[in-house]
């Protein structure tokens, strides 16, 4: 039997990853079936379930991806601009964050809420966002761009608590198109202000 490559196995595991993060964020978690997950991947569930463990660690390795991706857009550019794809996200898809990774993200807060096994597990994972945010917090205050009255700590807890109500206001399907001049007020919030 001839051997699959490492870029085959790859490619496999993002065709899930891609198909089932759609699948997920149409139906949430539990109305994510086996069958439906298939017909998402285009994959049968042996496919499926030679790359991940079951169900949960399918959708554990998604968020995580998720997560990965948020937080690569953080180191670059800041915890503001994820809140600004993901205000693209409700309108249009966005290269870095689209649509479908605002459904998945909203299943994640759901099941935090719902499901203290999950929240163990996602604790785990969630904390490469908050490090990926401080960092850049850390840089951004090098730099002399960050006020310094307020501690490092503070400012990335801010942040984090804006992305939440964020993600609160948008999973009860409140309007968003007034939403860009308050996370330039959030954004503006943590910048040092110069004296002239």
């Amino acid at each position: 039997m001839p051997r699959v490559s490492q870029d085959h196995l790859d490619a496999r595991r993002r065709q899930i990853l891609d198909g089932s993060r759609s699948c997920f964020a149409r139906f949430g978690y539990e109305g994510a079936t086996v069958r439906r997950l298939e017909e998402a991947t285009g994959l049968s569930r042996g496919a499926i379930f030679h790359h991940f463990k079951d169900k949960e660690s399918l959708f554990l390795a998604l968020a995580e991806d998720d997560a990965t991706r948020m937080a690569d857009v953080v180191a670059e550019q800041g915890l503001v601009q994820v809140m600004r794809n993901l205000l693209d996200a409700t309108s249009e898809a966005s290269p870095a964050l689209g649509a479908d990774w605002l459904g998945t993200r909203l299943e994640v807060s759901r099941r935090l809420r719902t499901d203290q096994e999950f929240r163990e597990r996602w604790a785990q994972r969630s904390e490469q966002l908050t490090a990926a945010t401080r960092a850049r917090l850390l840089w951004q205050k090098e730099a002399g761009n960050l006020r310094d009255d307020v501690d490092v700590d503070v400012l990335t807890a801010y942040l984090e608590l804006a992305l939440e109500g964020l993600l609160s206001h948008l999973a009860m399907g409140l309007p968003a198109q007034h939403l860009r001049p308050v996370l330039d007020l959030v954004e503006e919030s943590v910048r040092r202000h110069r004296t002239r």
